[in-house]
């Protein structure tokens, strides 16, 4: 069998060209935004400000049953803020736990670079779990939960990095660069055309549809030699010749993503089965965010994604 059954494809399908038709030139990134959603991981954009990173989590939105929430950091914010807290009732005589925002199937957390590491901490059970603890009892997140956050690049001011175990519980990474002079014409009509009122207006696709599409995209065959492909590419960030360039190699947890990941593009493209471009295609955004490189390798100017570019060629498929 070459392709997967039709009808969660056609509602993919709609998605996808609602997203495009608001989205332009970023085809990599709304392929990234339904990989996550197939694949039930979370998402990390970044990019300059200016370059649709929040109106891409808005679009998806409008078009997917369930609840959003958007989280606004500031360097002021506390996690309780993200999680919800204990509030006193004084005609109860007691305390009721108020949800916070991660208690939504969508969560958009913009600059998230922005808000200091103890909140960036306060969403690692959330990801990694799907649960939040409060006091003495821990809250179940909502299914689907679905976390895309956006931030600036590091260089900017005001910003703080994310710890390593914070990116780690991301699935993607994806990187957005300005667009060039006829992408940029194409946006400006757009914002024109929809200052007029014509913006589409999508059929929003239920949990039901979402959740049989996600069953669907991790039911593709991922053959024994792509998964020894996937290992081979995340073990060598452990050896030779890269020991000198990584401090910190990509865990399990990244072979996990890219073959998640793999399986979704696949399904995205029609097919029941993963191929090695697949992986190839998504090695960037899945591995280089799980690398922390030697400052050796930093002050030579070096960057994960190179790194990547390096494995890639030095790997062979099969």
């Amino acid at each position: 069998m070459d392709t997967a059954p039709e009808v969660a494809p056609a509602r993919i399908g709609a998605l996808m060209t609602h997203l495009s038709q608001g989205l332009i030139g970023r085809e990599v990134l709304v392929e990234r935004l339904l990989i996550a959603l197939l694949a039930g991981g979370h998402l990390l954009v970044e990019g300059a400000p200016g370059l649709a990173k929040t109106r891409a989590v808005k679009w998806l939105a409008d078009a997917i049953e369930g609840s959003f929430a958007r989280i606004q950091c500031t360097p002021d914010l506390m996690p309780s803020d993200l999680t919800g807290t204990p509030v006193w009732r004084p005609q109860d005589g007691g305390f009721e736990f108020v949800a916070g925002p991660v208690f939504h199937n969508l969560v958009l957390v913009d600059e998230i670079n922005r808000a200091p590491p103890k909140v960036q901490s306060a969403l690692l059970e959330a990801m990694a779990e799907r649960q939040v603890t409060s006091g003495n009892e821990t809250r179940a997140l909502p299914d689907p939960f679905l976390v895309i956050a956006t931030q600036n690049p590091i260089e900017h001011d005001g910003t703080f990095p994310l710890p390593e175990a914070q990116l780690d519980r991301f699935l993607l990474h994806v990187v957005l660069e300005l667009p060039d002079a006829a992408t940029e014409r194409r946006i400006l009509d757009l914002v024109e055309a929809e200052s007029h009122g014509t913006r589409p207006q999508p059929a929003r696709m239920t949990l039901d549809d979402l959740a049989e599409a996600r069953r669907e995209a991790m039911a593709v065959h991922l053959a024994p030699e792509l998964r020894d492909y996937i290992v081979r590419l995340v073990t060598a960030t452990r050896g030779e010749p890269f020991t000198t360039e990584i401090a910190h190699a990509v865990s399990p947890r990244g072979s996990l993503a890219l073959a998640s990941a793999a399986k979704a593009r696949a399904w995205l493209h029609n097919r029941a089965y993963a191929l090695p471009e697949d992986v190839a295609a998504l090695a960037h955004d899945a591995l280089a965010h799980r690398m922390v490189l030697t400052w050796r390798a930093v002050a030579e100017g070096q960057t994960p994604r190179r790194l990547v570019d390096a494995l890639l060629a030095r790997i062979e498929p099969l």
